[in-house]
Formats: C-alpha cells, sequence, structure tokens
C-alpha cells in the first residue's frame, strides 16, 4: 500500500482543516475565548435542571440587599423581554435600579423558588440602563408562570396587618379571583412600604416581586412607591 501523500492531497487536507477550523487560514469571524460564557434568555435559563450553570444578561428590577430580612442573603433580582429570576447573593452589590448586569451562576431552588445563585465576581454591571414596567396581574394569577417578574396587583385589604417580625410584614389583598399575600420586607428595620395605615376593606394597589416562598405565591414590594391607595 503506498504511503506517501500527494501534492493535491496535501491540497485537499489544508482546505478541509480550514473549514474545520474557523479560528485559522484568515478567517475573519471571531469565536468566542474558551472562558467566556454565552449569555441565554432568563426564561430559558429558568428551564434548565437545578444545578446547570448560566450566564444571563438583564435589568435590575429589585435593588441587591432589598429582601435581606426575610432571606438573610443579599441578592436582587433581573429581568429581560422573556422572564424574570431572582439572584442569589452572599455579598451586597452597588446596583441601581434599571442597571444592565450579565450573571453568571448556577440554577436552584430556595423555598421553592427559582433562583440563581452567584458570586459577587460573576456579576458584571453593563453599558446603558433599562427600564421594566411591571406587568397587571389579577390576584388570583400571582404563579409560577409569573414568578421572577416585576408585577402590578390591585385589590381590598381582606384582613388585617400581620406582624412576621423579624422578616416583615404580611398583607392581603384581594380583586375577587383569589386573594394574594404582599409580604413587605423589612429595610434598616423598617418595612419597605407603609403598613400601619392600611385597613381591611381598603383598595390599594401594590408593584413588587412575583415570588414564592414554600407553597405561598406572593407579591414583595420594593420600596416605598410600590404602595397606591385607590
Amino acid at each position: 500500500m503506498r504511503k506517501t501523500v500527494s501534492t493535491r492531497s496535501i491540497v485537499s487536507i489544508a482546505l478541509a482543516t480550514c473549514v474545520l477550523a474557523t479560528t485559522a487560514c484568515g478567517s475573519d469571524e471571531e469565536s468566542p475565548a474558551p472562558d467566556e460564557e454565552v449569555a441565554v434568555a432568563i426564561s430559558e435559563a429558568r428551564g434548565l435542571a437545578e444545578g446547570s450553570t448560566a450566564t444571563v444578561d438583564g435589568v435590575v428590577t429589585v435593588a441587591p440587599g432589598t429582601f435581606n430580612s426575610a432571606t438573610g442573603e443579599q441578592g436582587f433580582a433581573l429581568q429581560d423581554d422573556t422572564g424574570g429570576i431572582y439572584v442569589s447573593l452572599p455579598d451586597a452589590l452597588d446596583l441601581d435600579l434599571g442597571t444592565r448586569v450579565r450573571v453568571t451562576g448556577k440554577l436552584g431552588q430556595t423555598a421553592q423558588q427559582t433562583v440563581l445563585n452567584a458570586e459577587a465576581a460573576s456579576v458584571t454591571e453593563l453599558d446603558g440602563t433599562g427600564s421594566v414596567e411591571p406587568k397587571d396581574v389579577m390576584t388570583g394569577d400571582v404563579g409560577e408562570p409569573v414568578e421572577g417578574l416585576l408585577v402590578r396587583v390591585s385589590g381590598s385589604v381582606t384582613k388585617a396587618v400581620e406582624d412576621d417580625q423579624p422578616y416583615g410584614f404580611k398583607v392581603y389583598i384581594d380583586d375577587g379571583s383569589g386573594e394574594i399575600q404582599v409580604f413587605v420586607h423589612l429595610v434598616d428595620g423598617q418595612p419597605v412600604i407603609d403598613t400601619a395605615s392600611l385597613a381591611v376593606d381598603q383598595d390599594i394597589t401594590v408593584t413588587g416581586l412575583a415570588a414564592q416562598y414554600e407553597t405561598t405565591y406572593e407579591v414583595a414590594p420594593r420600596l416605598a412607591g410600590d404602595l397606591a391607595a385607590r
């Protein structure tokens, strides 16, 4: 059997190598660096198996540390055009609402809520800012399909405010479609919205993160302006 390789064969091998190696032979297309993470849509990341690593881009909808009183960590919420997710962090970052960031972390569950567990070093601030308009949702429709999104609910207060300190306060409202819990976290020892003035049968509108604690879905406001009397 002949073992020599003709000049034509050498050329053919070289051309084939050019096709297979996109970074060689003068190709103008650049491949991602080996250690560069490729971002996926948040909705796609939410569908990954627990423990999977994902990189997502989005706009900050809940500032870091806002929910520390109940979660015991310093995370924040992130949203893109496809969905939203809570990013769990051990250390607080200086990120304002509307900041665009990229985060790499592992998918997990905290009290049955889907979260992206990350470290401060895996959060990169991106250029520009963004804004997220809260999604109007019926009180009875706050559940898994909207978990992680910034939502707005309206309804009548159904019962007296429950003191659940040191974690926060519980407010319950209903627009006729079903009662929903509004969980009011504490920041610097104070509830993020004014619960003292709320009364049974009062009509209010609340903006916040659609979240989950064990089997209970809830709306978690972020700051004083997230409560409006109607």
